[in-house]
């Protein structure tokens, strides 16, 4: 036999077909899942298919959704981000103080009241705060070689207590003469479907595409992958590690500035205990917490999947209280159906 016959054999081996490469993926039967509870609700529960309970949940889940994309990037790389809700805690309470001028000087309020462009100036300024606080991460592991766990912990930890610092342990209810103009940012709906679900699913389509077709994407999952090799082929490990700090804590504080849109106040407490549900539904999603495995796609259909048990449970008049339990099963099974699948491969 040629070795050019030979090789097309092997290749024709080992490459998959595009159904086999879609059942491997863990996002797949995440999906599946979440096609399954809510086949079963329809049947068990008329008020789940309501208009007003689906927009409730995909509403609500876009919050985590958006959050988990960046926890996407920072899980791929083999890190861990667990200061994600207290970023959203201090960028929710600098985005309401800002809209609240009388809490600032008073040339901001007459200088920037017009036309609502204060609006504009306050969420700039929550997404500059998510990105900075994402690069102090980022520069201590990437270039001080500190452990991700314990750098974002003390962060976690730092944040919130700015958010009280900052916000004097006061409430931000008060946004101004443009506050509808705000309301509708976070609170508004284009077609029936809430603004916060569009911004997700256009977030998931374009970070998706960047991880798959650009080299930054790639290089990102090379670093996950192995960061030695990464480094011996020229890649700035460093830089590629930083900037994913930098996409969580940018992607915090967007998912920070919708919720405060649509609840119309906000207060230090904002985003307390989310960065457990952010990578409960990273890691649900198919994310590997060891690295160089992740999408988009799975953060958006595991942040879905979690918010439809919570719901599911509540409508089947489930203590609330068993949700962490039935949330923490899930994450556990996911974990467990990636090891398995790693082990066949």
């Amino acid at each position: 036999m040629s070795s050019t016959k030979f090789n097309q054999e092997l290749i024709s081996k080992t490459e998959k077909t595009f159904l086999q490469k879609l059942v491997s993926e863990q996002s797949f039967w995440v999906s599946i899942a979440l096609l399954g509870i809510c086949f079963v609700m329809f049947f068990v529960e008329d008020a789940f298919s309501s208009k007003d309970n689906l927009f409730n949940i995909t509403r609500n889940f876009s919050f985590i959704g958006i959050m988990a994309i960046g926890m996407t990037f920072v899980i791929i790389t083999a890190g861990i981000d667990l200061s994600v809700g207290s970023i959203m805690g201090v960028t929710g309470v600098i985005c309401g103080l800002f809209l609240d001028a009388q809490y600032l000087p008073e040339w901001y309020s007459k200088a920037s009241y017009f036309e609502g462009v204060y609006v504009w100036v306050s969420i700039f300024l929550a997404l500059l705060a998510g990105a900075l606080i994402g690069a102090v991460n980022g520069y201590l592991i990437a270039y001080l070689k500190l452990s991700p766990f314990v750098v974002t912990l003390g962060m976690m930890a730092i944040a919130r207590s700015l958010a009280l610092v900052v916000s004097n342990n006061k409430m931000f209810y008060e946004f101004g003469p443009k506050d509808e103009m705000f309301y509708e940012i976070g609170g508004g709906s284009i077609f029936g479907v809430a603004n916060a679900t569009w911004l997700l699913i256009v977030l998931t389509i374009l970070m998706g595409l960047v991880l798959k077709y650009t080299s930054y994407g790639k290089h990102v999952y090379a670093v996950g992958s192995n960061k030695k090799a990464a480094e011996l082929s020229g890649i700035n490990t460093r830089w590629i590690e930083m900037s994913v700090y930098i996409i969580s804590g940018l992607f915090a504080a967007i998912s920070a500035v919708m919720i405060v849109g649509w609840m119309g106040s906000v207060t230090n407490a904002l985003g307390y205990t989310y960065e457990l549900r952010v990578i409960a539904a990273t890691v649900i999603g198919g994310a590997n917490l060891m690295g160089g495995v992740g999408g988009t796609f799975g953060a958006f259909i595991g942040a879905a999947l979690m918010e439809t048990i919570r719901n599911s449970l509540l409508m089947a008049g489930i203590d609330p209280y068993w949700q962490g339990t039935f949330l923490g099963l899930f994450i556990v099974g996911a974990v467990w159906l990636e090891k398995v699948k790693n082990k066949k491969n």
